[in-house]
């Protein structure tokens, strides 16, 4: 059975991006709780803003968990990083956000796989815990 394709609706507007710039051509940062900032794209009005993640980079535990109510506090129902840990997964997870993992070298590239509906959410966590 194929798997099945993310398709956005209407309500779920905002989608995170983790990275380490400030615009749509910064890299997509692979890490999930120690990247040091979260892009929040709007889809409706095509606007972003930058969620600052800074106090995790040397948090010597819960970064994931951190970054994750990071993310929940800005109404994104999505999520697209590189790799996400069992308790980052476990905190967006109850907080209802979908988790996609992608190798976009940039969030414009991530974006657009995104809207094209080719990336698939992940069911669970890719990495261990506390991985750099």
């Amino acid at each position: 059975m194929p798997a099945i394709k993310h398709r956005y609706k209407e309500k779920d507007m905002k989608v995170a991006f983790t990275t380490s710039g400030e615009s749509l051509e910064s890299p997509l940062d692979s890490r999930f709780g120690r990247a040091p900032k979260i892009l929040v794209y709007d889809l409706d009005t095509k606007t972003f803003d930058i969620i600052d993640n800074t106090q995790n980079l040397k948090a010597p535990q819960g970064a994931g968990i951190q970054a994750a109510q990071n993310v929940a506090r800005t109404g994104a129902k999505h999520l697209v990083t590189g790799h996400c840990g069992p308790k980052a997964f476990k905190v967006l997870n109850a907080a209802g956000i979908a988790i996609y993992t992608t190798d976009a070298s940039s969030i414009s590239i991530a974006l657009d796989r995104f809207c094209a509906g080719s990336l698939t959410p992940a069911h669970a966590a890719d990495v261990e815990e506390h991985w750099v």
